[in-house]
């Protein structure tokens, strides 16, 4: 008889209840409450997805990062450390992955074309090279903690990009529009509810990086458990091979 073990508790079920609500109302109001943009027409409504995205892919990098930084710093060598970082890096890629699309899809209808070789879009391809990276050696041979210590030390490394994705449109002349919220000397106007809209964005998306990091973390240790109760299976049974 096989048995199950689920990751969702009622705090992570009430979690995903509500992000379901804010992602549910933030495509209402991205595509039918939010005003049209007078330059951009409808076109600007891949905003309310690649900035939300791209920022989910930041904190969940910079996650990755801090985790790793108290595992190697930390004397306990907690694994748990470990697994966050794992799982916070494997969502910021699939965000990642996000941001480059609907990044492409957005230049394909301003700049009639789906890739340049933008400083901003050049280096967010090479930050999420970067962790595909990161995954791939976690995936290497080794104990546990061999693979922590490894996986600490790239992620220490790889998070220096991210300033330098950030900064880019600054750094070199990019058709890539520059900062316009965050730059309060950007002279760029939002409606109020697009405003709205986008920052809800940023929080629905909070909201569900929140909800997976913490089901992706459980599962990578429910993993790590089946992986380390195979390797003392494997132990026992050589253990009463010699005895025979």
């Amino acid at each position: 008889m096989t048995t199950t073990q689920s990751t969702a508790t009622p705090t992570t079920q009430k979690l995903g209840i509500a992000t379901a609500i804010a992602v549910s109302f933030l495509v209402l109001s991205g595509l039918i409450f939010s005003a049209e943009d007078v330059v951009q027409g409808s076109t600007v409504r891949m905003m309310y997805v690649h900035v939300p995205s791209i920022w989910v892919a930041y904190l969940a990098f910079g996650l990755t990062a801090l985790c790793s930084a108290v595992y190697v710093s930390n004397r306990s060598r907690s694994l748990i450390w470990d697994r966050f970082a794992g799982a916070s890096a494997e969502i910021g890629v699939l965000f990642v992955a996000i941001s480059l699309v609907t990044g492409s899809l957005w230049g394909r209808l301003t700049w009639g074309t789906f890739w340049v070789w933008d400083a901003r879009l050049t280096s967010t391809a090479f930050l999420f090279i970067t962790y595909i990276g990161y995954l791939a050696v976690r995936r290497l041979g080794g104990t546990f903690t061999q693979r922590a210590r490894r996986s600490a030390i790239m992620a220490l490394l790889a998070v220096l990009e991210i300033p330098l994705v950030h900064f880019s449109v600054n750094l070199w002349r990019t058709l890539h529009q520059k900062a316009s919220i965050a730059d309060p000397n950007a002279k760029v106007q939002l409606d109020g509810f697009m405003l709205f809209t986008l920052f809800w964005g940023l929080v629905s998306f909070s909201m569900l990086f929140a909800w997976l990091l913490i089901h992706r973390q459980r599962l990578m240790a429910l993993e790590d458990a089946v992986q380390d109760q195979g390797l003392d299976r494997a132990i026992q049974e050589r253990r009463t091979e010699a005895g025979r």
